[in-house]
């Protein structure tokens, strides 16, 4: 089996002291990809050093994270496009998108982050991972404005319900990223992708947050991806090496890379 993991942050402080263990393990166990969303320039340096330690595992996106938008915002930006027009290849434009979870504070400007980075996905042909909390409407009135048949990617994280679900699988171009909460006992994600067809998902871990039972309150890791599918196997019925090759083709319908 080779699963993909589409939303990853290995690079982070908390694998200082055994990240390529931690890596490593997770290919043992049948993560074979793990797809790096950037956060903010602070974090770029982290994400390349992984991705030259595992060249055949490990591919960057590159975007500013709306946790990280304030009013220096455009100074952030211009950094991220500059690596995006650098040598260095990416396979997405993300994390991006809006958060209203802790302050509504930068709204507008998080609104215009989000603007600015779709509309370079579109110029550079590349897909986006969007980031969304507590801020569906936000999300989907940006998103209505500039889809097109240019624009895809992934919802990360999804934990809407059925009509939000049905909605962003309606702009035709995007996938919803399923992680730890679906194994969550009174998440209730579970009866909402019970009636989304497969080829709409992808699996992720956003490591290292939200570890899914049974770690849940742990650092998550890559290796855990393994609880989720085996959650969305029981969901679809079908067997985990069945889930692992239908989930890692739908990212590459939405990463463009070769087929594992």
């Amino acid at each position: 089996m080779n699963f993909t993991d589409t939303h990853t942050h290995l690079y982070v402080d908390q694998f200082e002291d055994d990240r390529h263990e931690v890596v490593k393990q997770a290919i043992k166990e049948g993560v074979s990809r793990f797809f790096l969303p950037n956060i903010d320039e602070g974090s770029i340096e982290g994400m390349h050093q992984l991705v030259k330690d595992f060249p055949m595992n490990c591919f960057p996106m590159m975007g500013l994270h709306p946790c990280s938008v304030d009013n220096s915002y455009k100074n952030a930006l211009k950094t991220i496009e500059s690596h995006l027009k650098s040598k260095q290849s990416y396979c997405a434009i993300g994390e991006i998108g809006i958060d209203l979870y802790w302050d509504k504070t930068f709204l507008n400007q998080q609104v215009d982050a989000f603007k600015i980075q779709i509309q370079w996905a579109k110029e550079m042909n590349l897909p986006i991972v969007i980031h969304v909390r507590d801020a569906f409407d936000e999300v989907f009135k940006v998103v209505d404005q500039l889809n097109d048949d240019r624009l895809a990617g992934i919802f990360h994280c999804f934990t809407g319900n059925l009509k939000q679900a049905r909605k962003i699988i309606d702009y035709g171009g995007f996938k919803l990223g399923i992680g730890g909460v679906l194994t969550f006992k009174n998440s209730g994600l579970d009866h909402v992708i019970q009636d989304i067809s497969l080829d709409h998902l992808v699996l992720e871990t956003d490591s290292p947050y939200l570890a899914p039972t049974p770690k849940r309150g742990k650092r998550n890791e890559s290796k855990y991806l393994i609880h989720i599918a085996q959650k969305l196997a029981d969901i679809y019925g079908i067997n985990l090496e069945q889930l692992a090759k239908i989930t890692s083709n739908n990212a590459d319908s939405i990463f463009r890379i070769p087929t594992i």
